[in-house]
């Protein structure tokens, strides 16, 4: 992502899980406190997507710089981390392992948490999100882009949600994430002329979560 992330392994539920960190330039250089973590969650792994794939790093970028202390992982079989893609049941697991460390790093353990993910991502931290709030863990906000409800099953989220979407999505229609976000009263933010993987309009995304967070 950028020539101050730091790549490395931690343990996870089915060997080792290949993790990416990125801190805000003033806690980097000044030891200034962040605002909070925030872990992101990358697309299906089956058709080409990683923890670098590029909605996963502006997500990551974007909240860095709103001053979030960024974790990013690798599912199971991708990259470095070992296991193999358990469709999005065993990922669950990988996740809430990263989280696990995220809380457990020195001084970060109370600080406000944000969960972002896009396409088979979204599936996964839904899930995630739901075990945590049952847990009585505190999320402070979620951001959804290509929310995969057209192919999985995707929990319902808190109210404060940011769900966005491309207007000429085919990957997951739209229509799909009017469905699933009705029931929920959830308004959804709609990207005009994008498609699934936000080609050329990844400044306009970028543009949507500063906004959201002013």
């Amino acid at each position: 992502m950028n020539v101050h992330t730091k790549k490395y392994l931690i343990d996870g539920p089915v060997g080792k899980l290949e993790v990416a960190l990125d801190l805000p330039d003033e806690m980097r250089e000044n030891g200034t406190a962040p605002r909070g973590i925030a872990l992101v969650a990358h697309p299906h792994p089956l058709f080409g997507g990683t923890m670098d794939n590029k909605v996963a790093q502006t997500l990551a970028r974007t909240l860095v710089g709103l001053n979030y202390v960024v974790y990013r992982s690798n599912f199971r079989g991708v990259g470095q981390t070992e296991g193999e893609h358990d469709a999005g049941i065993g990922e669950r697991d990988d996740l809430r392992a990263v989280l696990d460390h995220m809380r457990a790093e020195a001084g970060q353990g109370d600080l406000p948490l944000v969960l972002a993910g896009f396409s088979f991502g979204t599936f996964v931290l839904s899930h995630v999100a739901a075990k945590l709030r049952e847990e009585g863990v505190a999320i402070e906000r979620m951001v959804f882009v290509g929310t995969a409800a057209s192919r999985w099953e995707v929990a319902p989220v808190p109210e404060n949600t940011l769900v966005i979407h491309g207007e000429t999505d085919d990957t997951v229609p739209i229509q799909s994430v009017y469905d699933w976000a009705r029931p929920q009263e959830l308004p959804i933010v709609v990207i005009p002329g994008a498609e699934h993987f936000l080609h050329r309009k990844l400044h306009v995304l970028k543009r949507i979560i500063v906004d959201a967070w002013r």
